[in-house]
């Protein structure tokens, strides 16, 4: 039987963190490293664990002694990924129950791991927060950008203004539909809110106020390209585009596509000589055919064939012709001999050409450096790389600075690249002008001091540091306290300890300085989520369901909180650790629901009846109870709710014209 107990090998930085982040679900964690580490960068770590092992966590023994047998999970985060993949191997020969969670780049050795130890799932430190940093480096709405079933979604922070069309014409409930979800709202100077649907639903929208929400947004696509690309080979169009053809329309695009630029010479000789070629073997076939009609129209094209790849001697070589052959004849098989001798050599040099260009990278020239609005990332190790990539995917101004003298010159050839020294290199890079800078380098000291260097420099400009300790990630954070100071083992983290117990955790993003996991849960029997109302998952334990799928049927995003969970469903939520942690102990705020709603009249005999089943519905009570109640009006539901859930109750009814009011439990 396997207990609520945690391995994490390796204790480095991502370890201890691990480590940190399985303790807040109360669990019993036990670690195995090499060698006691000589840092704790989380103070007291120690007693945290229930044991800490020193010795090497591929072997048998050592394994055992950790109790693998017993272990729910194990965290491999070690800084060798050789070593995480044989650990992986031993732990799942040991136990093959045990779900394991692994820090690894290779995505092709962790499909083929997952396929056959099952139970696995691999990260990527430095990649899985890459859009985290983006995001903050765009310093726009968007705080998070994910996909689900192939829609795109969005978190957008958005403060209102006075002129704002939602201010003082819409309830904070309203901005929920089937395409977006309300997740803060901030009022005034009031502090932000930490926690999921802490908002009035029937409060309005006022200026100044700062709301966070998720919406569906359409994918940019190029569909319209393959529109038109389907079009040409639409047979109808061809054959009107065929009929308006003649010689001036033909002499236009033989100009135009003459003129095109010098990228594209390559190309234009190459179907200029083809044609030239095609002319030609097609002249001389039809002239020896003519010529000689006992001959067969394949020997006809062979000896053209011959002639342009500089055959005229071997066919001309002596004065005994067993066939005659005309003067003018012989005149034009020397000029295609002549031409056929010119064009291959005209192939040969391009195709030489080509392959240096190749070989030796006879690079193209990358583009300038810009001017202004642009992104400068600093450090283009993995996690800089997948930086400007995406980056790049949103067609931001950017340029990347490396101070590593060994960097690939052939990677992001389409990014402004600076290289040298650090105080050349950032005086290069228009920093005054610049629309934020990231510092992502793997040096923390090195961090600090760029990012000393370009607040001085530009002030005003967003700024993004990577760090990996949380003592540097809080001073920084007093010291620079408008630069968004991310520390990636922290949120990363969360994400391993998530997975750990056996959750899907799809992307995650920061909000408020805290980490949201966009995490997939299946509906297993004796599962603390089974039976009950989407509502009471999302009030109940803070977080947000934002898919919902039962069986094979089509998932639905932002699903109705009306849907009871059933053995097999499947559900996406936004959820914070916290939130984890309540749907793992089965701990819902129970103390929360400690609302009712009290029901005067209902207007006609069809809203007694339909009343009743929106009770049903909305509050999870049985048929007969809502019956009941509805034939003994007015009366109160006794049927503790969560705030919004009882909300929502007298809303719907005052749609059936049930006319209800909300009371605390405390008042009756």
């Amino acid at each position: 039987m396997l207990l609520d107990q945690f391995l994490v090998c390796g204790l480095g930085g991502l370890g201890q963190h691990c480590v940190a982040a399985l303790k807040e679900f109360e669990i019993s964690v036990i670690a195995i490293d090499k060698k006691l580490p000589g840092d704790w960068e989380i103070p007291h770590l120690q007693d945290f664990l229930d044991n800490l092992l020193i010795g090497d966590c591929r072997q048998i023994d050592v394994l055992q002694q950790a109790k693998i047998q017993q272990c729910r999970a194990a965290i491999i985060v070690t800084s060798s990924e050789q070593v995480n993949a044989e650990t992986a191997l031993a732990v799942r020969k040991l136990n093959p129950k045990t779900r394991l969670v692994v820090r690894s780049s290779k995505k092709n050795l962790n499909e083929l791991l997952s396929e056959h130890l099952g139970n696995f799932i691999a990260f990527e430190p430095t990649q899985l927060p890459a859009s985290a940093f983006v995001l903050a480096a765009l310093g726009t709405e968007t705080l998070g950008l994910f996909n689900l079933e192939g829609q795109w979604l969005q978190v957008v922070k958005r403060t209102l203004s006075p002129t704002d069309s939602w201010c003082n014409n819409r309830l904070l409930y309203e901005l929920n539909t089937h395409k977006r979800r309300l997740l803060y709202h901030t009022s005034g100077t009031a502090s932000s809110s930490k926690v999921f649907n802490e908002w009035e639903p029937n409060a309005p929208f006022l200026p100044g106020d700062t709301i966070v929400y998720l919406e569906v947004i359409k994918p940019t696509s190029t569909d319209s390209k393959k529109l038109v690309k389907k079009t040409w080979y639409n047979p109808w169009h061809l054959l009107t585009r065929l009929k308006h053809l003649n010689w001036l329309t033909v002499k236009q695009q033989v100009a135009k596509f003459l003129r095109k630029p010098n990228e594209h010479r390559f190309k234009q000789i190459g179907i200029v000589c083809g044609v030239i070629v095609g002319f030609l073997l097609l002249l001389g076939t039809v002239l020896y055919r003519l010529t000689y009609p006992q001959i067969s129209l394949v020997d006809a094209f062979l000896t053209s064939t011959m002639l342009l790849l500089g055959g005229f001697g071997d066919l001309f070589g002596g004065f005994n012709f067993k066939l005659p052959v005309p003067f003018w004849l012989r005149l034009i098989s020397l000029g295609m001999t002549i031409t056929g001798t010119i064009l291959v050599g005209v192939f040969y040099s391009f195709l030489t050409e080509r392959l240096l260009a190749a070989r030796f990278q006879l690079n193209k020239r990358r583009p300038p450096i810009p001017q202004k609005d642009h992104v400068v990332v600093v450090g283009l190790g993995r996690m800089g790389q997948g930086i400007a990539e995406i980056l790049q995917e949103f067609n931001q101004s950017l340029v990347g600075i490396t101070l590593n003298t060994d960097f690939d010159m052939t990677v992001l050839p389409k990014m402004p690249l600076i290289t040298g020294s650090l105080k050349g290199s950032l005086s290069k890079a228009n920093l005054q002008t610049a629309k934020s800078v990231v510092v992502v380098t793997d040096d923390e000291m090195l961090n600090l001091e760029v990012s000393l260097m370009a607040y001085d420099v530009n002030p005003k400009s967003n700024l993004v540091i990577r760090t990996t300790g949380l003592g540097l990630s809080d001073n920084l954070a007093e010291l620079l306290p408008n630069a968004q100071v991310l520390c990636v083992y922290a949120v990363v983290a969360e994400a391993f300890a998530g997975a750990a117990f056996g959750e899907n955790i799809i992307n995650l993003f920061r909000v408020y300085h805290k980490t949201i996991l966009v995490t997939e849960y299946q509906i297993e029997a004796g599962d603390t989520l089974n039976g009950l109302l989407l509502s009471e998952v999302a009030y109940g334990y803070g977080v947000v369901p934002i898919l919902y799928q039962k069986g094979t049927e089509m998932a639905k995003l932002m699903p109705s909180e009306d849907i009871s969970l059933a053995v097999s469903d499947r559900m996406v939520v936004l959820a914070t650790s916290d939130g984890l942690q309540r749907i793992e102990q089965g701990a819902s705020r129970t103390a929360s629901k400690n609302w009712q709603v009290h029901i005067a009249k209902a207007l006609t005999e069809e809203a007694q009846f339909e009343g009743a089943n929106v009770i049903v519905r909305i509050s999870g009570c049985n048929l007969n109870t809502a019956r009941n109640l509805m034939r003994n009006l007015p009366k109160t539901l006794h049927f503790p709710l969560y705030k919004h859930q009882a909300q929502r109750l007298v809303i719907e009814l005052s749609k059936a014209q049930v006319i209800a009011s909300l009371l605390p439990t405390n008042s009756l």
